[in-house]
């Protein structure tokens, strides 16, 4: 019986050549993937974000938000879009983290676009709109300035802060109810007009009365003048009025001043003002 031929050593070598040389393949193949594998871009997983009013002339904050894959540069835009936040554009210039808006925003919202990249590639994301841009507000009325008469030098009413000396306060109407007190008169409500030596009626003018002699009615708490220059105050009878079995008046002190103020100093304003009595 026969037996099987060997092979050859060169045949065998070429065999070992072989696997070796599919080895060799192998490992570069799976080299390749490894490599293919770690050039990854970046990737946004927190979006940008801004804050700040949205009105012309307000300034706007941007933030970068956060993003994976190691990104190693960032550019910033701001991009002026409509009303729903589409049809966005890069406005021009406006590449820093903050933004100041001016009257070509008004009517438009406004997006932060970051662009991240690294050595692997690129990618953007940008915040959420803003509302819509208003106008600036409009700016507060100049408070008139007091003239060499002390007194505000527009017409109307005064407010009481803007009169100072040589001006001063004048208590120049009193009304009554009722307009004469009897012996069962239990409440007295007055009402006192406040002006200023210029003529102004006066808001916010505190006033404060008192009935002479004392112990006839009560003393009220300083009421304000309202817009008009007016101020309500209540009497209350106590049980020294009526004061005498003939008396035909209630004598009554009245005080204007502005708050703050010394009561005997500034430009505080007094009267004696008197309401009928009939017993």
């Amino acid at each position: 019986m026969s037996r099987p031929r060997k092979k050859s050593r060169a045949a065998r070598g070429i065999v070992a050549l072989g696997g070796t040389l599919a080895l060799v393949i192998g490992l570069g193949v799976f080299t390749g993937a490894g490599l293919a594998a770690s050039k990854v871009a970046p990737a946004n997983t927190s979006t940008p974000t801004q804050t700040g009013t949205p009105q012309e002339g307000e300034k706007l904050k941007g933030a970068d938000g956060t993003w994976a894959n190691k990104p190693t540069d960032f550019n910033n835009f701001w991009t002026r879009c409509d009303k729903t936040g589409n049809s966005c554009a890069n406005i021009s210039g406006a590449t820093s983290l903050t933004y100041t808006l001016t009257t070509a925003d008004i009517g438009n919202t406004l997006r932060f676009e970051v662009q991240a990249s690294n050595a692997d590639g690129q990618a953007s994301a940008s915040s959420v709109p803003t509302a819509v841009v208003t106008a600036a507000a409009a700016a507060p009325a100049p408070t008139p300035t007091p003239s060499a008469t002390g007194c505000p030098k527009a017409a109307g009413t005064a407010q009481v802060n803007d009169v100072s000396l040589p001006a001063r306060l004048i208590v120049d109407q009193q009304q009554a109810d009722p307009a004469v007190v009897s012996r069962g008169t239990t409440q007295i409500i007055v009402r006192y007009r406040v002006s200023d030596t210029c003529g102004h009626p006066v808001q916010g003018a505190l006033v404060y009365e008192t009935v002479i002699p004392f112990n006839q009615f009560t003393i009220p708490d300083e009421q304000a003048t309202d817009a008009n220059g007016w101020a309500q105050l209540e009497f209350r009878a106590l049980a020294g009025f009526p004061a005498s079995a003939k008396q035909q008046v209630l004598a009554v002190f009245v005080r204007a001043r502005k708050s703050g103020e010394n009561i005997l100093a500034g430009i505080s304003g007094r009267r004696l003002w008197s309401i009928r009595v009939s017993l």
